[in-house]
């Protein structure tokens, strides 16, 4: 018997799943979960539970939370034991999602799209962190290290079409479900295990801090990223994800008013980022991103305006396709929300109806403007909501002095100073990853 009730109704949550719980009173069975996670997502309905082991399946996106009309499904409460943490006076050091500032505005009463990153800043010392960065800083590492990929790629001849990687839903759907396309993902961590990874390993040193004194927290859109910062392979440099809704909660339950707060600046060191680490938080951002430093790679001129404006690869389309001649090199494009378009177009890959070269994939439809742990103040997240979150964005991005991650002057400096390149051995040690086959969950015996 399945110690899953109801699970022809609702999608099946083991109570051990780090990203999301439900809240069983809560429930009134209305399907919605099971609607999002076997529709958009495509994995509710591809494994049976007779056959896990009584295990759900489950990539920890949160859509199923973030469509719940009676928050009977909420993200794991983490932010807790990082008030703890602030308590017993440990170095605590958050970095910043993209997404996240223009969103959490709605939890106070502010128009969706508000952007509000000095608030959050502010905010975050009023709490007691010590130390505030960028996870934009995160991100334009990310391209640098993964732009670089791809070219190694085209020119070596190597695995194609490469996937982005910095979702890790989507990551976990292909270890699952499609294991065949695991040297398709980029090797590079994502841009929170990145920054991570740099605030223990190099900010640490440089401020003479043990590295096992610091308590490193992302605030970030994404309910996976509870999930990825226990993979076993990138355990240690971040110590707990908080979502948008948890640190709303946390600032409301401090009494803190957080509209009528001044801005304050992040700190030194991972401070900045480009306005392509900004677009991280919408669908298609990493593309244009990417494709940004690819032209400088191959031309050694800085991106011309209309890759600054790649709008083939913006917009809330599920499946969105552009075509960039660098050079001699064609790159055939694909950027995918959600994973059950991603699932149609491993499909035809595997079956050489389609070719592509490079191919971003977000779990969630609209991007981490969208994540699981976004505010659903306004319920539905209507197609207008997305819109405003995401042109703020690109807002941002065009507001900035550097607009590619090569201009950033804080990126310049830890290359200089420790990183030496990109894809350099030191590159490899702190910024990339491994994946695993974890197709052997759909079909294992019980308690396995």
């Amino acid at each position: 018997m399945s110690k899953h009730m109801f699970s022809d109704i609702r999608v099946p949550i083991d109570e051990d799943n780090p990203s999301i719980k439900r809240i069983e009173e809560k429930c009134i069975k209305c399907g919605i979960c099971k609607g999002i996670c076997k529709g958009s997502l495509s994995v509710y309905g591809y494994y049976n539970l007779e056959n896990t082991g009584n295990r759900a399946i489950c990539i920890g996106c949160g859509q199923c939370s973030i469509s719940c009309p009676t928050n009977a499904i909420v993200e794991q409460y983490d932010y807790l034991k990082v008030k703890e943490e602030i308590k017993k006076g440990k170095i605590v050091i958050f970095q910043v999602a993209p997404a996240v500032r223009v969103s959490i505005g709605e939890e106070f009463g502010m128009e969706p799209g508000s952007i509000t990153i000095g608030k959050i800043v502010s905010a975050l010392k009023k709490l007691g962190v010590k130390y505030v960065f960028d996870t934009t800083f995160g991100a334009d590492l990310t391209i640098m290290e993964e732009s670089s990929e791809l070219i190694k790629r085209i020119n070596d001849k190597d695995t194609l079409p490469m996937f982005t990687s910095c979702c890790p839903a989507w990551v976990k759907f292909v270890e699952i479900f499609y294991p065949e396309f695991l040297e398709n993902l980029s090797t590079c961590k994502s841009p929170i295990l990145m920054e991570g990874s740099m605030i223990k390993n190099y900010f640490a040193k440089l401020k003479n801090i043990d590295r096992d004194d610091i308590i490193s927290v992302a605030l970030t859109p994404c309910t996976a990223k509870k999930y990825e910062i226990n993979r076993e392979e990138l355990k240690g440099d971040i110590d707990y994800v908080i979502t948008t809704r948890e640190f709303a909660r946390y600032i409301k339950e401090e009494n803190i008013n957080f509209k009528d707060l001044d801005d304050s600046s992040f700190d030194n060191l991972m401070q900045e980022g480009s306005g392509g680490g900004t677009i991280f938080g919408t669908s298609g951002g990493v593309m244009e991103s990417a494709c940004r430093y690819a032209y400088k790679i191959l031309t050694g001129k800085d991106p011309s305006d209309n890759l600054l404006e790649f709008n083939d690869v913006r917009g809330l389309s599920n499946v969105k396709e552009a075509e960039l001649v660098i050079n001699d090199i064609k790159l055939k494009l694909a950027v995918i929300n959600g994973t059950g378009d991603a699932r149609k177009i491993l499909e035809k890959i595997k079956n050489k109806e389609v070719y592509y070269d490079f191919i971003e994939v977000m779990a969630c439809e609209g991007g981490c403007i969208s994540g699981g742990g976004q505010p659903k103040v306004n319920m539905p997240i209507t197609p207008d909501i997305k819109n405003k979150r995401s042109s703020s964005l690109y807002e941002i991005d065009k507001n900035n002095k550097s607009r590619v991650c090569y201009q950033n002057m804080d990126i310049i400096n830890i290359y200089n100073n420790f990183l030496n390149e990109p894809l350099s051995d030191v590159a490899y040690k702190y910024l990339h990853t491994t994946y695993i086959d974890r197709s052997n969950e759909l079909n294992k015996k019980e308690g396995i």
